[in-house]
């Protein structure tokens, strides 16, 4: 059994560099992409908290099913997030942030 603390070093590796990739990069697409790699470290370190306290060697279930809902919600956030992308691209012809700084055209 792998122990609980390789899946929180793992799912910390995951969320640093996701927030690396938001901190650095300024390619809109591969800020949201970092997001949602941030999202998956958390929804990793949920569900390997939620193996870890199972009694008498029976798994708990809760954080799992807390995942799904969040795996549900992420989907819902990237359909509404490549909507504005998709409308951002059309209205300036460019993905990067620099073009967000002004309001009108």
């Amino acid at each position: 059994m792998i122990p609980l603390t390789h899946y929180l070093i793992l799912s910390g590796i995951l969320f640093s560099i996701g927030l690396l990739g938001v901190i650095v990069r300024r390619d809109i697409i591969v800020i949201f992409m970092c997001l949602e790699m941030m999202l998956s470290a958390a929804n990793l370190s949920l569900i390997a908290f939620s193996r870890a306290q199972g009694i008498a060697g029976l798994p708990n279930y809760d954080g799992q099913a807390l995942s799904i809902f969040i795996l549900a919600i992420a989907a819902a956030e990237v359909a509404i997030g490549l909507a504005l992308i998709v409308s951002l691209y059309r209205a300036r012809r460019s993905v990067s942030t620099k073009d967000l700084n002004v309001l009108h055209d």
